[in-house]
């Protein structure tokens, strides 16, 4: 019994220069560089008594040092995080290396170490291109996070930094581009000349989710859509109507359901246009094609087409009615509660916009009210 009693106690002595050495090396990890290997770090053994976890009461725990060394290895560099971003938006490694301004072969080792830091595949590749496994999209929704913190950054550092260059990306409607943002836009630049602004035109729900993930500043969004967690702000109210032709079928019918006008030939904008593709929804929904007879590029060319009896139209109210002005156009309500449309600006935190961005809001506000 003694014997057995003094090798425990050996055993036990043994077990605690095995935690104390770990500890040791534990710390020697941390002061190491980030690309240190797991395959770097001895074996611990096992306590006495069995299988890790299982620690006998009173004998101290052993951490789990090859788990610290992977810890310390993951580490993402500007750099890096710019690479996922532009792999995802290219859905290629190669349109991603190229907007990264790196070489192929460097874009790939950057993944391939990225993969190893993690732990796990962040790319599924095929003969396509490229898409992005669920560890993948979380480290693309991280990395815009932080690239839009510096971009907000350096807007707040403007007035003290000279030569820094602000830049805004804001999305919206057809409507809202061509009726109502030039003349905001217009101003806005001319206050702020260090600022440049990417406008896209998009459907309203595809602003929201831009929004959501980082990839738009500013939305301007119209019409019933969903919001949830983006802060939003009241804009302009608008409607969508018929025009028509002088002397047509449908003139004098009072307010008029989208679907009696699908009967009909259309001047529709072109196909990458917002409003073109809701409208195209609208019809699918009732299980009906848009006729288009023509396609142009803005809202003067479609009532031009309707004065000259092409067809006939659905556009903003406030662009019909100010080119009916002009035109031999009649304009007539549609009867579709979607017709009804009140524009909301969306951001994600408006606190937390630099106040470059941040003066553009005050400015569309004022320009509503």
């Amino acid at each position: 019994m003694a014997e057995g009693g003094l090798s425990q106690t050996r055993s036990g002595a043994a077990a605690r220069s095995v935690a104390v050495d770990s500890r040791a090396d534990a710390a020697g990890v941390a002061g190491a560089v980030s690309d240190v290997g797991a395959s770097d770090v001895p074996d611990v053994p096992s306590l006495p008594g069995g299988p890790s976890g299982s620690v006998r009461p009173g004998v101290p725990e052993v951490p789990d040092v090859r788990q610290e060394a992977r810890d310390l290895r993951l580490h993402f560099d500007l750099v890096d995080l710019r690479l996922i971003v532009n792999v995802a938006a290219c859905n290629s490694l190669t349109g991603g290396a190229q907007r990264s301004c790196i070489s192929l072969p460097a874009a790939s080792t950057r993944i391939k170490h990225l993969e190893a830091s993690v732990g796990a595949r962040l790319l599924n590749r095929t003969p396509q291109g490229v898409t992005l496994t669920p560890p993948g999209q979380a480290l693309l929704h991280h990395a815009r996070l932080v690239l839009n913190q510096l971009e907000q950054l350096r807007g707040d550092l403007q007035e003290y930094a000279r030569g820094l260059k602000g830049h805004l990306r804001v999305a919206a409607s057809t409507t809202a581009i061509t009726e109502f943002l030039p003349p905001v836009l217009g101003r806005y630049l001319k206050s702020h000349p260090d600022v440049s602004v990417d406008l896209r035109e998009r459907l309203s729900s595809e602003i929201v989710r831009a929004v959501s993930d980082g990839t738009i500043d500013i939305g301007i969004v119209s019409g019933a859509v969903r919001t949830e967690g983006l802060q939003t702000i009241a804009y302009r109210q608008d409607a969508l109507v018929v025009a028509l032709p002088p002397q047509h079928p449908l003139d004098g019918a009072g307010p008029l359901p989208f679907a009696d006008t699908l009967a009909f030939d259309h001047v529709g904008l072109h196909e990458a246009s917002a409003i073109h593709q809701f409208l195209q929804q609208r019809a699918q929904e009732l299980n009906r094609a848009l006729r288009l007879r023509i396609q142009v590029g803005n809202f003067e060319g479609a009532c031009r087409m309707i004065a000259a009896g092409v067809g006939i139209g659905i556009l903003p109210r406030s662009a019909a009615e100010r080119h009916a002005q002009t035109l031999p156009v009649r304009v007539v309500a549609l009867a579709d509660d979607w017709a009804q449309r009140q524009m909301q600006v969306c951001v994600r935190d408006r606190a937390a916009l630099p106040a470059f961005a941040a003066d553009l809001i005050d400015l569309l506000v004022a320009d509503a009210g």
